[in-house]
């Protein structure tokens, strides 16, 4: 567990109460430090997945903690971006399709692992995360726009959330697929 990459696994996990405090307020300089500890978090998901496989140091405990770790930032994010307003009417629908693939995801993954049967990441699946990164920092940003109203944060939010969702959505089914094929 005290490799480097797991250690920045255990971080994103770590920094959820962090950011959900953070959010919590309607003070645009407490949204500003939620999405730098956000985007923090968001690029040690690119970084412990790296040093692992480049330092040979890929282990259970990571594999394990990894998803886990996503799931958890991605589902307090949209939680908090929902009860500040941020998301709300039809951009509340994307939030919910990217929560609902995550449960089932882990769902199919824990059946399917029970089973021996290994399901890994496709490209389509990481073009997903980065979409969803993106969108969800975008979108902690739309908390900041008194200090920074110049940014389009909104904008970008929502455009990438959805893409996101569709992501989530065409993953999802793939997930599904393969599934199906062991049942």
């Amino acid at each position: 567990m005290s490799s480097l990459p797991n250690l920045l696994t255990l971080s994103r996990i770590l920094a959820v109460p962090g950011l959900v405090a953070l959010m919590w307020g309607n003070n645009p300089w407490e949204w500003l430090a939620a999405w730098a500890l956000y985007a923090l978090a968001a690029i040690t998901d690119y970084f412990d997945g790296y040093l692992a496989r480049s330092w040979g140091t890929v282990s259970k405990i990571g594999q394990f903690l990894d998803p886990i770790a996503d799931k958890i930032m991605v589902a307090a994010t949209i939680v908090m971006l929902i009860d500040g307003g941020v998301l709300h009417g039809w951009s509340t629908l994307a939030g919910l399709i990217i929560l609902l693939r995550e449960i089932f995801v882990s769902g199919l993954r824990e059946y399917l692992a029970g089973l021996a049967v290994s399901v890994p990441v496709s490209q389509l699946a990481k073009w997903k995360t980065t979409a969803q990164l993106i969108a969800l920092g975008a979108l902690i940003l739309v908390g900041a726009k008194p200090i920074l109203p110049w940014l389009p944060a909104l904008e970008v939010g929502m455009v990438t959330l959805w893409a996101a969702a569709i992501l989530t959505l065409i993953t999802g089914y793939d997930y599904l697929r393969t599934g199906l094929k062991h049942m």
